[in-house]
């Protein structure tokens, strides 16, 4: 391989993860604002899949996707070049980013990528890069439904600009699907900020999520969650989607339900019963991942990891994937 490509998985077409290719490619070139990063780890998330599958633009945004593509968006690993107009990093950096989205040129399952500066943060010293790849994606979306949205762009599935609700120790939270990317970090995230957390999860799950921090534990196939719990503050659903609404039933009036995916409401029900229901979409956001670097390094959170597989091996991660029931994250590896 000559020192001007790489290797990368492309898609070539929409289909299964037998499409995803091993390809070599061009080395990509940093433009303004960007820096070139050797990757050493990559983040699977649900757009890689959705992508893959025949997802060709994403809400919100004028993207569209042409194939062939490189799919991914989360990544760590080292700077390479920076070009002239960054000074945020240096060749030799460890970084990890959320990168360009939610656009589709992220292109972050290769060896080497090209990343704006402004959606990159330092990589944790006390984590390595399989555990930083995880983070971005998930880490950001917990962190702008629960914490700081960070920035004032319309939402592509709602006319208000979504409002975290307030956390404290005086505020009880209800995470659905606990123990998947975006759940095990809101868990986290709503420990720290001191509200009690309920998890709802599978069984296999609740050890883990025990040593997070959750206080009480659920297991959906054991018994209904609705059925259980009342006066809730706020419900993240990880899992959102058709079934989300009859969590609307366990809070308590002036709660929130944030469904990460988009759910099916009815606007007279919400009103009725006097709680809030909101939908953000995740963005890129260098200076955020920051703030959760810091929550990294001081292992005040963690990040899960469910299996690792090399670059190579995409199909298998996304086979994984398929399977469901994800503790943490899918991480790919760059050698």
């Amino acid at each position: 391989m000559s020192t001007d490509t790489m290797r990368a998985i492309r898609l070539h077409e929409h289909g299964g993860p037998e499409v995803l290719r091993y390809d070599e490619v061009p080395m990509p070139e940093p433009g303004p604002g960007e820096v070139l990063v050797r990757v050493s780890a990559v983040g699977v998330n649900p757009p890689d899949w959705y992508v893959r599958g025949g997802l060709t633009s994403m809400p919100g945004t004028e993207s569209t996707l042409s194939l062939p593509a490189i799919p991914g968006t989360d990544v760590s690993g080292v700077v390479e070049a920076v070009a002239e107009d960054v000074d945020a990093f240096a060749v030799g950096d460890e970084v990890f980013g959320l990168l360009r989205f939610p656009s589709f040129d992220g292109s972050a399952y290769a060896e080497y990528v090209a990343a704006r500066a402004s959606d990159l943060a330092l990589k944790p010293a006390g984590i390595d890069h399989v555990h930083a790849a995880g983070a971005p994606m998930a880490g950001l979306t917990a962190w702008q439904y629960l914490i700081e949205l960070g920035h004032d762009r319309p939402s592509p599935f709602q006319e208000a600009r979504h409002r975290p609700a307030p956390l404290d120790a005086g505020t009880t939270v209800l995470v659905n699907g606990a123990a998947g990317g975006v759940g095990h970090f809101a868990l986290q995230l709503a420990k720290w900020k001191g509200a009690q957390v309920i998890a709802v999860a599978s069984g296999a799950h609740e050890s883990f999520l025990r040593e997070l921090g959750a206080d009480r534990f659920i297991d959906y196939t054991m018994s209904r969650p609705e059925e259980l719990v009342h006066d809730i503050d706020l419900v993240l659903d990880t899992v959102g989607g058709p079934h989300s609404r009859r969590f609307l039933h366990t809070l308590k009036r002036g709660g929130f339900q944030f469904p990460v995916f988009p759910g099916d409401f009815d606007e007279e029900e919400t009103a009725k019963l006097g709680v809030t229901v909101s939908i953000t979409q995740v963005r890129s956001n260098g200076a955020q991942l920051a703030e959760l670097g810091r929550l990294l390094d001081a292992g005040t959170v963690r990040v899960g990891i469910d299996s690792t597989f090399a670059l190579a091996d995409a199909r298998a991660a996304h086979e994984r994937a398929a399977r469901g029931h994800i503790q943490g994250k899918i991480v790919l590896t760059v050698v």
